[in-house]
């Protein structure tokens, strides 16, 4: 794969072989959140983009097509400056695969990932992937409701990522942008990507970790730095709008937990996700 691609989000999550199980990458400024550069503090590229960088590095050697199930540790923030993402395989299995990606930056390990790679019920899979019987059994829950979207709230194109995402929110979860929290903690909103990208795993992996971060709805305005994060692919997104919902179930001693869906243009549960977060400064 190479650094040549037509979509910004293409671009910034490319890799590049080095070697087997290496990968040439580069953190993107472009899908980065704070940072001030008279302070000396760097700005932090979107856990969820990072994600996807390793995803491709997965995808490129792996038997099977989806990123079925992905759990993350983010030990360190990276620089905007030259990485590698290291792959090795734990399992390969004929209807599951588990590979260990690693993001390193001068020697020194920033996120730890475990990766199962499968495939899904509507995207390519071989006859012998599971009996008819796995397929009988289906039932999803009420997908998140939304106002229309002209009804929204568009956030407005900045420098950073909320210039590559166009992002319009549920009114009822963004009291914070005129300093009125809502009082509880949880997000909803329309997401895609300003060049109107179609999405796919990779962007799931950004959505899932797209939106304002629900202690928002708290008055706790900064930047909340992802620990850990787990999220599971469960189908293959139709193009058009992703419809993300966000919520949280406990905040104490600076931590948070957040729960996420994203839901595609034709109704489909298309991927979950649930991390652990610190929380942000309060704001004023």
């Amino acid at each position: 794969m190479g650094l040549t691609a037509a979509s910004a989000f293409d671009q910034a999550t490319a890799v590049r072989r080095a070697a087997d199980g290496s990968y040439d990458v580069r953190p993107d400024e472009r899908f980065a959140t704070g940072g001030s550069p008279s302070g000396g503090i760097p700005p932090a590229v979107n856990g969820g983009v990072l994600i996807a960088t390793m995803l491709r590095a997965v995808l490129d050697s792996s038997v099977h097509p989806y990123p079925v199930a992905t759990s993350a540790n983010f030990l360190r923030v990276p620089r905007i400056a030259p990485a590698r993402v290291e792959v090795s395989w734990l399992k390969q299995g004929k209807t599951a695969a588990v590979a260990r990606a690693s993001l390193i930056q001068d020697d020194v390990l920033l996120i730890d990932s475990t990766i199962t790679t499968g495939f899904l019920p509507n995207g390519s899979a071989p006859d012998s992937a599971a009996t008819p019987d796995a397929h009988a059994l289906s039932w999803t829950a009420e997908p998140p409701e939304l106002p229309p979207l002209d009804e929204c709230i568009q956030l407005r194109p900045g420098t950073g990522i909320s210039a590559q995402v166009d992002l319009r929110l549920d009114p009822a979860t963004a009291g914070w942008l005129k300093k009125k929290a809502g009082g509880a903690p949880e997000m909803r909103g329309y997401f895609r990507l300003r060049d109107d990208r179609d999405p796919d795993a990779y962007l799931l992996a950004f959505a899932l970790d797209g939106l304002p971060p629900v202690v928002f709805g708290l008055g706790a305005i900064g930047w909340a730095p992802t620990v850990e994060l787990t999220w599971h692919m469960r189908a293959v997104p139709a193009a058009g709008l992703l419809r993300v919902a966000a919520r949280c179930r406990h905040v104490s001693g600076g931590w948070f937990d957040e729960e996420a869906e994203v839901w595609d243009s034709a109704g489909q549960l298309v991927a979950q996700s649930r991390q652990l977060a610190r929380v942000g400064r309060v704001g004023r």
